[in-house]
């Protein structure tokens, strides 16, 4: 049995879609469901179950000797929301719930942590003076990684647990995260609604567009994810990026391409003032250190932004109208 937090959300959602084309039906769901609209993400896909978040230490208990991995994917994932309680006790209280049954039933343990642990830096290393977070979101992660690591859970040798720190993803069924969403997605709107997609102008030393993120694509995610659990590898906490950054001016342009090929005749890019709100507190440029995670063996190429883009419009779960 595989069980899946964040189940209804999107990268849990493109977990479980590759377990069934592998297969795998015996998956259980872990959501709130506090938006039923969420349901559009998972209505193609099979599991076994579905455990309200309340459930599932219980659950855990009763069915220990069945469950294979849990991929813990769950969290108030909204960078803007300073509900301290809502958000420290579900991405880090609740996580270390988890953790502590996984190595007490010796269940593999596979979690999403995230970049935004580093801040608005300039090395991205999965050490601790690399990290700097300033939002809740962020710190909540890094607290929950420092509980993993301060533990010396990493150091059990009978429990796999891997922390996976995310850059910048983007893929189908991303569509229900709203102003999380990612660029490639906003600017894919944008353009199909308005015909113009936008982009931030200059702030602090990069022109306008030219801010730089590690964009990885969904599919990516979750064959790491995966081949964290189906391996013999060492317990840690790895980034999870291409290693290659790209400016937002090249993303949009990936994306007007696409659109046109896809039949759309106008589409440009303008640029805005960068808010004032973001100041200090944006990740101008982000590349994922993946040295950690080459060196314990995972050595498959990552997909590149215009191949993503490309894959991404012409899926249909992509979430766009465009017909």
């Amino acid at each position: 049995m595989i069980v899946v937090t964040g189940g209804l959300g999107f990268i849990g959602s493109n977990i479980i879609k590759k377990l069934n084309m592998g297969g795998r039906f015996d998956i259980v769901i872990v959501d709130d469901f506090s938006d039923g609209k969420l349901v559009e993400n998972v209505n193609d896909l099979v599991v076994s179950d579905f455990i309200e978040i309340k459930d599932l230490p219980d659950f855990l208990h009763q069915n220990k000797q069945n469950i294979e991995v849990i991929f813990h994917q769950g969290a108030v994932s909204d960078t803007t929301c300073w509900d301290g309680r809502l958000v420290m006790e579900r991405n880090y209280h609740f996580s270390k719930k988890l953790v502590d049954i996984c190595v007490q039933y010796e269940i593999t343990f596979v979690y999403a942590s995230s970049a935004s642990v580093y801040g608005t830096g300039n090395i991205f290393r999965e050490t601790p003076e690399c990290e700097m977070p300033v939002n809740l979101y962020a710190y909540s992660k890094l607290l929950f990684d420092q509980y993993v690591r301060n533990a010396g859970l990493l150091n059990n040798a009978r429990t796999k647990i891997f922390g996976l720190r995310y850059f910048n993803v983007y893929g189908p069924r991303e569509r229900m995260k709203k102003h999380m969403s990612s660029p490639v997605f906003k600017l894919s709107q944008q353009i199909l609604d308005t015909g113009i997609g936008k982009l931030f102008g200059g702030y602090l030393d990069y022109d306008a567009g030219e801010q730089m993120r590690d964009f990885i694509y969904v599919d990516d995610i979750v064959d790491v994810n995966l081949w964290f659990w189906k391996n013999n590898v060492n317990n840690g906490i790895y980034n999870v990026g291409t290693g290659t950054p790209v400016s937002f001016n090249e993303l949009g342009s990936a994306v007007i391409h696409q659109l046109r090929s896809l039949g759309l005749k106008e589409g440009k890019l303008e640029y805005i003032e960068f808010p004032k709100q973001l100041e200090g507190f944006y990740q101008s440029y982000t590349k994922a250190d993946i040295q950690n995670l080459r060196l314990n063996g995972y050595t498959a190429d990552f997909i590149d932004i215009k191949e993503g883009v490309r894959r991404y419009l012409s899926d249909s779960k992509r979430g766009f109208n465009l017909n």
